[in-house]
C-alpha cells in the first residue's frame, strides 16, 4: 500500500500535468494519438469534458534526469566541504561510533548496522569501509585488509574487524556540536555532517564520478596539512602538495592548486644495484600496483619498446620488483625507457570538487585548507562556549546547594504538607542569599534542591564544597581566556594533534623536478627495417629485397618518397605498404635535418622540373604532394644529403628529336636555394627527358 501511495504521488507530480493555456485563455486539447504513432507524447488522463490531455515524454525525462543527476552528485560521488566525507563514509563512521566500546567489531556486523542509514546494499558499504580502513587514518583494522602495493583484495567481511582510532575519536565526533537529520526511513537520526576538526578531505583524498561531473582530490601529508592550518590561522602564506601512501617521486610544477587543467607527474623509485644488469623498483606510482606495473613492463617488452631479459616481483610488505637487463644495455638508458614506455611514470589530472550548501563547487586545495582551518576554529569556539555554559551551570548549582545545606534551609520543609508549600518555603529561605549568585534562580533549580539525598546532606563538608567551587571558577577563567584568544587556542590544538599522531606520518613521496622523457631518444633500437620494392612493402617483418637501416626502434618514423612525386611519414611497423619501387625510404627524425634534390617530369608530357627542399613539420600518415600533382608525374632523379653544402651535379639527357642540337643539360643543385616541400621547382626543359645521370665529383674520380 505504501508503494502505491508513493507511485500515485509521483504520477501526480510528474505525469498528470495540465496542458498550458494559450494567450486566448482557452485550454489546448490535443487529440489522443494511436499507440506507437509517436514517442513525443502520451495520454495522461482526461479533462472535465472527457477529452484526452497530452503529456510530453521529453519533459518528463528531462525532469527525472535532473533529479537523478542531483542525487548522484549530492548523495554518492562528491564529498562535503565541511567533513570531507561522502554519505556512505559518514554513515560508516557514525555506526562505528555508535558501537564503539574500545573493542573490535566484525565488519559484517558493521555493514549490517550501517544499512539502517545507507539504503544501497551491503556490497557498496563493505567496499567503502575497506577503502577507509586502507587509508590507515580513521579506522583501526585487524585481519587481512588487502594490500595497496600488490592490489590484493581484503578478506571477506566476516573475517576482518575494525574500530575507530584514537585520532578519529578526537577529531571527528562530538554529539553536542553535530547537526542531526532523520535517516531515510525515519527510524533513526544520522549526522548531516560530522564535526571534523581536521582537513580530512585533503589528508585522505577523494575520487568519484557523477552524472556530468567528476571529483579527484589527491591525498596530502598529515604533518604538512597541520602546519598549513597553523599558517592559515595566523594569516601566513603556505603551500601544500600531494603525498601518496605508495611513495615514489612527484613533479608538482603544474599542480594548479588541484583544480581542473592542472596535473602532476608521478614516477616509480628505481634503484641501481651492485650488479649493473639488475634494476630494483622499490616504490610504485600512485594509482597502480606492483603486479599491474610488472604486467605493463612485460607488455612493453613484448611490443619492442623496451628490452629486458627477466623480471621478478617479490613484493610483500614493501614493493620490490627486480628488472634484469640484457648484456650491453646501459642502465641509465633502461631507466629512462621504463619512464617513457611503461607506467613507471604516470600523469594524474586532479579535479577539486566539493559539495557546499548543497551545490557542487570547484575550490583549490589552498582554499579548502583555509576553510577547514576556519571551520575547526568555529567548532572549537562552539565547544568552548558549551563547556563554559556547563561550568557556569555547575558553579551555580554547587553554590546554591552549599547555601541550601549550610543555612539549613532544608529544615523549613519538614512540616510542609503540600508541594506548593515546600517550594514556597525554599524560595523564602533562599531569598536573603540570592545576591551571592551570578544568575537568577529558576523553578528547575528549586526542584533539583528537593532531590538532594539525606546522605549527601549529612556528609556535607564546607571546605570540600569551597574547594570544588574554586576549581570550577578556575576552569571558567581558563575557558574565558581561551575564548578571547581563540586563534592561539586553535593553533595549540593543531600542535597537540601533530605531537600525538604525526611522528609516524612523515612524507612518503619525494618532491622532485624531472623533465619530459623523449620516447624516441630512449627507445631501444633492436629492429632492422627492410624494403620489398617489387611488392611495395616496408617493415621489420619484410625480409626480401634489402635493408633500409640496420638498427631502429618501433618508436621511429619511416619517410617514403614515391615515384609519382608524393611523400608520407608513418610509424615503423611490421609490414606497411609504401608503393611499388619507391624513390626513397628512410628513417625520419625531425631533429636531424636532411636536404633532398629531385628532378621530376610534370605530367605525362609536361616539362621537366628541378627542386631542392627540406622536410620539417609533418603530420603522420598524411600524403603530401611534392609536385604540381599532375596526372602521370614521374620522379626522374632523387638524392638525400646530410649537409646543405653537399649539393650534387647531374646531367639531364634528352630524347632524340628533330632540330635538337644539345641533348645534355647540366644541373648544379648548389645553385638552387633550399625551399620547403610544397615548392613546385623550376623548369629546366620542355623536351622529353631520356634519363638523369649524376655527374661524379673530383673526389669521387680520385
Amino acid at each position: 500500500m505504501a508503494k502505491k501511495k508513493i507511485a500515485k504521488k509521483i504520477i501526480k507530480k510528474k505525469v498528470l500535468r495540465k496542458v498550458p493555456r494559450k494567450k486566448t485563455g482557452k485550454r489546448k486539447i490535443a487529440k489522443k494519438k494511436a499507440p506507437g504513432v509517436s514517442g513525443q507524447s502520451v495520454s495522461g488522463g482526461r479533462d472535465g469534458g472527457g477529452r484526452a490531455e497530452v503529456i510530453h515524454v521529453d519533459d518528463m525525462y528531462s525532469d527525472w534526469f535532473i533529479d537523478y543527476a542531483s542525487y548522484v552528485i549530492l548523495e554518492r560521488a562528491v564529498p562535503n566541504v565541511h567533513d570531507g566525507l561522502k554519505p556512505v563514509q559518514r554513515r560508516i563512521l557514525h555506526t562505528l561510533k555508535e558501537k564503539d566500546d574500545g573493542r573490535y567489531n566484525k565488519v559484517a556486523n558493521l555493514v549490517g548496522h550501517t544499512m539502517q542509514y545507507h539504503p544501497h546494499g551491503d556490497a557498496s558499504i563493505a567496499d567503502a569501509l575497506v577503502s577507509l580502513g586502507q587509508k590507515n587514518l580513521l579506522i583501526d583494522t585487524q585481519g587481512n585488509w588487502g594490500n595497496i602495493f600488490t592490489g590484493d583484495k581484503a578478506a571477506a567481511s566476516r573475517y576482518i574487524e575494525a574500530r575507530l582510532t584514537k585520532f578519529a575519536l578526537e577529531v571527528a565526533f562530538n554529539a553536542k556540536t553535530t547537526n542531526w537529520a532523520a535517516s531515510y526511513d525515519g527510524r533513526n537520526k544520522e549526522p548531516v555532517t560530522l564535526p571534523m576538526k581536521f582537513p580530512l578531505l585533503l589528508a585522505q583524498g577523494a575520487e568519484g564520478i557523477a552524472v556530468g561531473l567528476a571529483c579527484k582530490i589527491l591525498p596530502h601529508n598529515f604533518n604538512e596539512l597541520i602546519d598549513a592550518c597553523i599558517n592559515a590561522l595566523r594569516k601566513k602564506p603556505f603551500e601544500i602538495f600531494p603525498d601518496f601512501p605508495t611513495g615514489g617521486l612527484i613533479d608538482v610544477s603544474e599542480y594548479n592548486r588541484g583544480l581542473r587543467g592542472g596535473r602532476v607527474r608521478v614516477r616509480a623509485r628505481i634503484e641501481r644495484t651492485k650488479t649493473k644488469r639488475v634494476l630494483r623498483i622499490v616504490e610504485v606510482p600512485f594509482g597502480t600496483t606492483a603486479g599491474a606495473l610488472m604486467d605493463n613492463i612485460v607488455a612493453a617488452n613484448e611490443k619492442g619498446k623496451i628490452k629486458i631479459s627477466k623480471i621478478e616481483d617479490i613484493t610483500a610488505e614493501k614493493v620490490e620488483i627486480n628488472v634484469h637487463l640484457p648484456v650491453g644495455l646501459d642502465p641509465d638508458t633502461a631507466i629512462e625507457a621504463l619512464y617513457a614506455f611503461t607506467d613507471c611514470e604516470m600523469s594524474i589530472s586532479p579535479n577539486s570538487c566539493v559539495i557546499e550548501d548543497n551545490k557542487p563547487r570547484f575550490l583549490g586545495v589552498d582554499e579548502l585548507l583555509k576553510r577547514s582551518a576556519l571551520h575547526t576554529k568555529e567548532l572549537l569556539k562552539w565547544e568552548l562556549e558549551i563547556k563554559l555554559g556547563e561550568l557556569q551551570d555547575k558553579w551555580h548549582f554547587s553554590s546554591l546547594e552549599r547555601i541550601f545545606i549550610e543555612k539549613r534551609i532544608y529544615h523549613r520543609i519538614e512540616e510542609c504538607t503540600t508541594w506548593e508549600a515546600v517550594i514556597s518555603e525554599i524560595w523564602t529561605g533562599l531569598k536573603p542569599f540570592l545576591k551571592r549568585l551570578k544568575r537568577k534562580v529558576s523553578d528547575d533549580d528549586i526542584v533539583r534542591l528537593t532531590e538532594i539525598r539525606i546522605k549527601r546532606i549529612s556528609k556535607f563538608d564546607s571546605l570540600k564544597a569551597d574547594e570544588l567551587i574554586r576549581g570550577i571558577e578556575q576552569q571558567i577563567a581558563e575557558t574565558e581566556k581561551d575564548l578571547k584568544g581563540l586563534t592561539r587556542y586553535a593553533v595549540r590544538y593543531f600542535k597537540d594533534l601533530k605531537e600525538k599522531y604525526g611522528a609516524v606520518r612523515g612524507r612518503k613521496t619525494e618532491l622532485a623536478s624531472f623533465g619530459k622523457v623523449v620516447a624516441r631518444s630512449v627507445a631501444v633500437a633492436t629492429e632492422t627495417l627492410y624494403l620489398n620494392s617489387k611488392d611495395g612493402f616496408a617493415g621489420f617483418g619484410v625480409k626480401r629485397d634489402g635493408t633500409v637501416v640496420d638498427k631502429c626502434s618501433r618508436m621511429d618514423d619511416v619517410i617514403v618518397f614515391g615515384r609519382e612525386g608524393t611523400m608520407k611519414v608513418s610509424k615503423v611497423a611490421e609490414k606497411t605498404y609504401v608503393g611499388k619501387n619507391p624513390a626513397h625510404v628512410a628513417i625520419f627524425r625531425k631533429e636531424t635535418p636532411r636536404f633532398y634534390c629531385m628532378v621530376y617530369r610534370d605530367g605525362r608530357d609536361g616539362p621537366a622540373r628541378v627542386k631542392r627542399f627540406s622536410v620539417k613539420g609533418v603530420t603522420r600518415d598524411k600524403m603530401y604532394e611534392l609536385t604540381r600533382g599532375s596526372k602521370g608525374t614521374r620522379v626522374l632523379y632523387f638524392s638525400v644529403h646530410d649537409s646543405e653544402d653537399d649539393a650534387p651535379s647531374v646531367i639531364v639527357v634528352l630524347k632524340a628529336a628533330p632540330r635538337l642540337r644539345t641533348r645534355e643539360i647540366e644541373v648544379d643543385f648548389g645553385d638552387l636555394a633550399v625551399k620547403g616541400r610544397a615548392s613546385q621547382g623550376s623548369i629546366i626543359t620542355r623536351h622529353k627527358v631520356d634519363k638523369v645521370i649524376r655527374r661524379k665529383s673530383q673526389m669521387e674520380l680520385l
